[in-house]
């Protein structure tokens, strides 16, 4: 499938929406957190939730003018120096210049790792398996619920993150409230709490985010379930496209969903943070 069969929309465009979705995942919250500084420029995202931890700290969607571009990378790197807060600056096709990557570099960050941008139609995806046995998607409305979806992100990390279960807890009332564009599931199996997914409502897509499952019900379907559920929410919502950020072991899933790839996306930290 060629980029313009995914609703006549050129690769660029694209590009483009998905940063304008990234950045709503990335700040909605974090912009009704107290202690949060959160900069919407025309030029770009900057997100510093407050926390020691990158997980909820970025800049995204740069769109820099060249002449001045490596001073504004300068000056956003140097927010986050003075507050001593780790942060990831992301990097997808549609940033500007196009040699951002050097100018991080220049500026003394490292890539960390890079991930593979797709998009899908959502009228034309493979939806036709059924749910796993005993699974059961819930669209996160409560504040139990909220802590399952939290937890089972925290646990991500060795040990868990107690900095994602905080965020979420402080974040509880804007996630939870109707206006909120981000929409957030929890699978379970019985009374247990075993798979997340999230999916961001923003620049004319449906974003997919923090898809994970706990290691002892993998390669069961969950996952895949996980992934199809806000999928069709969205389409019923409206939405046609669909975009996610794949790593090298979701591709294969993703593709049979039926995303495409659209481009790199990498992330780039400072020296030390970027290991892995």
């Amino acid at each position: 499938m060629s980029m313009t069969s995914l609703a006549g929309i050129p690769a660029q465009q694209l590009a483009a929406a998905a940063d304008d979705n990234m950045a709503v995942h990335a700040s909605w919250a974090q912009e009704r957190l107290p202690g949060a500084h959160v900069v919407r420029g025309a030029d770009l995202v900057l997100v510093d939730s407050g926390l020691p931890c990158d997980t909820f700290n970025f800049v995204l969607r740069a769109r820099l003018d060249a002449a001045t571009a490596q001073a504004r990378v300068e000056q956003a790197i140097d927010h986050f120096r003075r507050t001593r807060r780790p942060f990831s600056w992301w990097v997808g096709p549609a940033d500007e210049p196009e040699n951002l990557g050097e100018l991080l570099r220049t500026a003394g960050l490292e890539p960390a790792e890079s991930e593979v941008g797709m998009a899908a139609d959502l009228h034309a995806l493979h939806a036709d398996r059924e749910a796993p046995r005993g699974l059961a998607i819930a669209r996160v409305r409560t504040a139990a619920q909220l802590q399952d979806f939290a937890r089972l992100l925290a646990a991500n990390w060795t040990p868990p993150d107690p900095d994602v279960v905080r965020f979420y807890e402080m974040a509880t009332p804007a996630l939870l409230s109707d206006d909120a564009p981000l929409w957030l599931y929890v699978g379970y199996v019985g009374d247990t709490p075993v798979a997340t997914s999230e999916l961001a409502v923003g620049g004319g897509v449906a974003g997919l985010y923090n898809i994970s499952t706990a290691p002892a019900h993998r390669r069961q379907g969950i996952g895949r379930a996980l992934t199809l559920r806000p999928l069709l929410d969205a389409r019923d919502a409206g939405l046609r496209l669909a975009i996610l950020q794949a790593s090298a072991d979701g591709l294969g899933l993703y593709s049979q969903i039926g995303f495409v790839a659209t481009g790199q996306i990498t992330e780039y930290k400072p020296p030390g943070e970027a290991a892995p």
